[in-house]
């Protein structure tokens, strides 16, 4: 036990707040100390748990025989090896206890007597004498401090009561003295276990008193702690659990014994062995609540540590199974790994063709059909494709087989396909838009709309199907349908996995080939109404050439014109809009208009003023943006012999050509000007040239002659050199073959017009 000499010597008796001090005060803790086990069971199966191995001896007592029936470590030192249960004069005697005169204390007035009849003991002092209570091996004279009080609710069964011997040193010398004076005013708040008490009629149920075993253990004073509600003891790590069953108890009055973790003021965790107990009065009210705590982190680490041990081995027993059956599975494993890696890779070499396959044809049929190519043999043993109009009308199909069955496929698409009912997995897949898996087959009556058509389906083989439906840009446009033979060969989730990859990229690959059949039915729509089909006027001669850089339409923002105005004269038009797309060649059809109509109701011929009119007029209603033009007026000769007149103006325009019947080209660059749409308010000025007959004027867009790396003097050079190439009276058509006979890289629209005068 703890030296006496080893404790504050300032202490002084705790004092309640009601004002009771020493003698109730240590009856009520004690008493706590043993109430903990009532509710569960009898109180010598709890102490064991609480105050086992604590310093100071504790002696249970059973009122009803006399005997005692429980004794803790330290009370089993001090009596030897008694067995339990004993009266308690003979436990008495065991020990060697007398009184302070050295009388044995078998008798009705000893402490032990009186705790034994019921009658609570607050503080006296005994003798062991020499030679007795052996406890650290020497033969000495002992001085005990005894406190004891019953445990047991009046109304209750049993009849209890608890014994506590607390050591004091240095008793021999002077029993009577001021160490004995002050243990008899501290008696239980001296000992190493931590009291609490609260009062639960008061709101939250504070502490109302500790004693400084629990400001050793906690690091909290009695000043800081009295008045509050002991939860402040808890932390972010405490069991919520443990917690929860604390306050149920407490809410139902009932003791419980429990460990939690708590912490200490300096914020250090330790595992707290708790019993709380309540205490009632002599009328059973509830009156306060007494915990016992007890310091067990080393118990816990070291019930941590044994049953970390132990689940180390049984880890390591299981680590050694499951190596062992590891093992066994190893090479199978391996095995199927190996196969789903060919599988894999297949696969992914499956989805690559497939993108190669399908993007690389933008015919409808022929991607049909290279879809089907893909389907069989590698995913099923045969396939039907069915695409779908806006209304879900079958529209076209394809259909192959591994084996060939043409006359049953051919039956199937032209009696089956086009009247396919609700049911079948074709329609199903169609409408929810999600792949139908039938593994097996079974009853095809519901499925097919005539005998015929189910025989041939049977022909065929049905054992397992699987449609998959084609969606491309939110939008199902038709479906897949697989099917194979072999009924022990069902499709699976992977089969389905696969399948939808590939209708994914097909229905992508088809709905790009719907879009640019689209734009190219509306590219050639448009084109026939931009570029017009040249007029035949007498004595004149003219082709034109037209090549578009949109690669989804065949059309662009250059375009052409040849006019046969009402005077007479010969109107011809070269213009580049400003763009590359069908919203080019859109501003090119409201530019082309413009300039018809200038040029044939113009008050001033003069091409000049034509161009002025159309620059004003393009600014005016937003037409274009910005455009290049040549307009030439061709006056036909008064009389036979007489060369043309020709009129020239330019809007930043590349200069025209002309090629003399005697194959030299001319560039005819004496005019110049600003291009439509930058400012209509400039004067524009023409020149007029003399055209010997036979002569052919060739006027171009820019995308004939620009080259990556080069300038337009360059290009035009180029195609000078190619037109004087040109064979002796070559007609306009030859010269424009001969004008585009050069490398076009695509970057720009081309339009070519070329006149001969004759």
């Amino acid at each position: 036990m703890p030296a006496e000499r080893d404790r504050p010597r300032d202490e002084s008796p705790v004092q309640r707040p009601d004002g009771i001090v020493g003698r109730e005060e240590a009856g009520v803790v004690s008493a706590a100390t043993a109430v903990l086990s009532e509710r569960a069971g009898t109180a010598s199966t709890a102490l064991p748990g609480v105050l086992a191995d604590v310093p100071v001896a504790v002696l249970l007592i059973d009122r009803s025989v006399g005997a005692v029936t429980y004794a803790n470590t330290a009370a089993v030192e001090l009596a030897g090896n008694v067995r339990l249960p004993v009266d308690i004069d003979t436990w008495g005697s065991s020990v060697g206890l007398t009184d302070l005169g050295g009388q044995p204390l078998a008798s009705t007035s000893g402490p032990l007597s009186l705790v034994a009849q019921g009658l609570p003991v607050t503080g006296e002092a005994v003798r062991i004498g020499p030679g007795r209570g052996q406890r650290d091996g020497a033969r000495r004279d002992q001085l005990l401090w005894v406190t004891g009080f019953p445990l047991s609710r009046p109304d209750g069964d049993e009849h209890l009561s608890l014994v506590v011997f607390l050591e004091v040193d240095g008793g021999a010398s002077d029993p009577a003295g001021a160490q004995l004076q002050a243990l008899r005013e501290r008696a239980v708040v001296a000992t190493d276990i931590a009291f609490t008490i609260t009062d639960p009629r008061r709101p939250d149920d504070p502490l109302v008193w500790v004693n400084p075993s629990f400001s050793r253990i906690t690091g909290y004073s009695a000043e800081e702690v009295v008045g509050r509600n002991c939860r402040f003891l808890q932390g972010p790590a405490t069991d919520p659990a443990t917690v929860a069953e604390i306050r149920a108890a407490l809410d139902a009055r009932q003791a419980i014994t429990t460990v939690l973790l708590n912490h200490r003021k300096d914020g250090t965790a330790f595992w707290n062995q708790l019993s709380i107990s309540p205490v009632f009065d002599g009328e059973g009210e509830l009156v306060s609540f007494v915990g016992v705590q007890t310091d067990v982190t080393e118990r816990v680490r070291v019930e941590h540590e044994r049953e970390a041990a132990f689940a180390a081995e049984q880890t390591a027993r299981q680590e050694a199974e499951l190596a062992r059956a590891a093992a066994e599975r190893a090479q199978a494993d391996a095995e199927r790994a190996r196969a789903d890696a060919e599988r894999v890779q297949g696969h992914l070499a499956l989805m690559a063709e497939a993108t190669t396959t399908l993007i690389a044809t933008l015919d409808l049929t022929d991607l049909l059909d290279r879809l089907a190519r893909l389907c069989v043999p590698l995913l099923a043993d045969w396939v039907f494709i069915s695409l779908v109009d806006d209304g879900g009308t079958v529209r076209e199909t394809a259909s192959r087989h591994r084996d060939g069955f043409a006359d049953e496929l051919r039956l199937l698409a032209t009696q089956h396909v086009g009247h396919l009912p609700e049911v079948s997995p074709t329609r199903r897949s169609i409408a929810t838009s999600r792949p139908v898996l039938v593994p097996h087959a079974g009853d095809l009556d519901g499925l097919f709309s005539s005998a015929a058509t189910r025989e041939a389906a049977e022909r065929l083989g049905v054992g397992s199907l699987l449609a998959v439906p084609m969606v491309a840009r939110r939008r199902t446009r038709g479906a897949i349908l697989l099917g194979r033979r072999d009924t022990g060969r069902p499709f699976g989730q992977e089969d389905v996995d696969l399948a939808e990859d590939l209708a994914r990229r097909a229905a992508l690959a088809m709905d790009n080939v719907r879009l640019y059949q689209q734009e190219h039915t509306v590219a050639d729509t448009l084109q026939r109404s931009l570029l017009p089909q040249l007029p035949v006027i007498p004595g004149v001669e003219s082709a034109a050439h037209y090549v578009s850089a949109s690669t989804a339409a065949d059309v662009g923002g250059d375009f052409y014109d040849l006019l046969h105005l009402p005077d007479g004269s010969i109107g011809v038009v070269i213009g580049d809009v400003v763009g590359h797309d069908v919203a080019a060649a859109a501003a090119m059809g409201h530019l082309r208009g413009l300039i018809r109509a200038c040029a044939w109701e113009a008050p001033d011929p003069d091409p000049a003023a034509v161009l002025a009119r159309v620059d004003r007029l393009v600014q005016g209603l937003g037409v274009a943006s910005m455009a290049t033009m040549v307009y030439a007026r061709a006056v036909p000769p008064a009389e036979d012999g007489a060369p043309w007149r020709v009129y020239l103006a330019s809007a930043g325009h590349p200069p025209p050509l002309l090629r003399t019947p005697d194959g030299e080209v001319q560039l005819l660059d004496g005019v110049t000007g600003l291009l439509i749409g930058v400012d209509g308010t400039l004067p524009r000025r023409s020149t007029a040239i003399d055209l010997p007959r036979a002569a052919t004027l060739l006027a171009y867009t820019d995308g004939l002659i620009e080259r990556p790396g080069t300038d337009l003097d360059e290009g035009i050079a180029e195609l000078v050199e190619r037109l004087v190439a040109a064979p002796a009276g070559a007609a306009p058509r030859q010269l424009c073959d001969a004008a585009v006979a050069g490398s076009l890289d695509g970057r720009d629209d081309v339009a070519l017009i070329a006149v001969r005068f004759c």
